[in-house]
């Protein structure tokens, strides 16, 4: 085989089906045979053209596959051999600036802008450069994890949505056994930070969401969470209050896409002391109602969380290989790449009739 086949996007709302010539691999860098690609909001906000997007370029950060070609120098540095099957990071980190060297690569400031998978146009060689494709390239640089020979294509590629649940909900704001958290957001990272509060020992999880989340809500509780906060016929604000006897959350996690007033929400139902973490993109719409002197009257932390680090994704691949959870209610379609358009309009809700937690693409 010569050439891959990759899904371009070459404009908002307008991907294609194409063929790419198959890079030769160097003795650093690799040849990825994808498995499967898992989608999130990140991809139809370039779909949609709401989020920077360097068309035309192959779309998906969040692959799994084999490596079926790799230079000498890459296996002694990644430990990986061919046939080795591998969950891919997003980011592709310089390893050399202030915040690498610190090990805050998703922070890399040496890399150019947006260098990471699914983010780099085809005319920066090879061209394959996301997951929306039969083969990937990995570059020397980048940040690679074993997967379970387990855990089946489409349920492999969760390790993304659930090792952001550990960083944003558990890692970032220091939850501790028997902290309260809500979760502001019952899609695919929400119910992974569920998961992911039930592992570091919360004792109240509350999980809030729209009334066509019903599903998800409940499938939030058998998950994990204790409460439930329909958003539409109660005010989030006063529900957590009352199931928390007037105290509030001691973690807020927010992970509302474009929802502004989810920002305000957190601040007030958060506990004095508390930490909100904001991890639902707005638009770059701003916050109406927003009050610094709330934060400040309640010190609270208030983070920003942007990607997954290494150990996060190692704690989610060792919970998933643990068989401990569902991972099956988590995962709703399975569809070819060449579907990547219906696919995306599935999970931003376009299409009527059909409802999608999580959709993996496969070659």
């Amino acid at each position: 085989m010569s050439e891959a086949r990759a899904m371009v996007m070459t404009g908002p709302r307008s991907i294609e089906a194409r063929r790419l010539p198959l890079p030769e691999v160097g003795p650093d860098d690799a040849l990825l045979q994808v498995e499967a690609c898992g989608i999130c909001g990140t991809d139809y906000e370039q779909y949609h053209g709401a989020l920077y997007a360097p068309y035309p370029f192959v779309p998906g950060h969040e692959p799994v596959g084999r490596i079926v070609a790799i230079g000498d120098r890459a296996a002694a540095r990644w430990r990986l051999e061919v046939g080795a099957r591998v969950a891919v990071e997003p980011a592709i980190p310089c390893l050399s600036c202030p915040l690498c060297l610190g090990g805050r690569y998703t922070l890399c400031m040496g890399r150019r802008p947006m260098s990471a998978y699914g983010f780099i146009p085809l005319s920066v060689p090879p061209g394959l450069w996301g997951g929306y494709a039969s083969h990937m390239y990995l570059a020397p640089n980048s940040v690679l994890h074993r997967v379970p020979e387990h855990l089946p294509p489409e349920l492999a590629v969760l390790f993304n949505p659930l090792g952001a649940g550990f960083r944003w909900a558990v890692d970032l704001p220091g939850l501790r056994a028997g902290d309260t958290i809500v979760v502001l957001g019952p899609g695919q990272r929400g119910l992974a930070c569920v998961i992911a509060a039930r592992e570091a020992g919360a004792g109240c999880i509350i999980v809030t969401g729209l009334a066509a989340d019903e599903a998800r809500l409940a499938l939030a509780r058998e998950l994990g969470a204790h409460h439930t906060v329909n958003v539409e016929a109660e005010d989030p604000v006063e529900a957590v209050l009352r199931l928390t006897e007037g105290r509030g959350a001691d973690v807020v996690v927010d992970v509302t896409a474009y929802a502004v007033e989810a920002v305000t929400q957190a601040i007030e139902m958060a506990a004095r002391g508390g930490t909100v973490v904001l991890a639902g993109t707005k638009g770059r719409r701003p916050v109406p109602d927003f009050y610094s002197d709330r934060i400040i009257g309640k010190e609270l932390t208030v983070k920003g969380a942007l990607g997954v680090d290494y150990a996060s994704y190692e704690r989610a691949l060792a919970v998933m290989a643990s068989g401990r959870y569902p991972l099956e209610r988590l995962h709703s379609h399975t569809l070819p790449i060449e579907d990547a358009d219906r696919a995306l309009r599935l999970l931003a809700r376009e299409v009527p009739g059909e409802e999608a937690l999580h959709i993996a693409l496969v070659p």
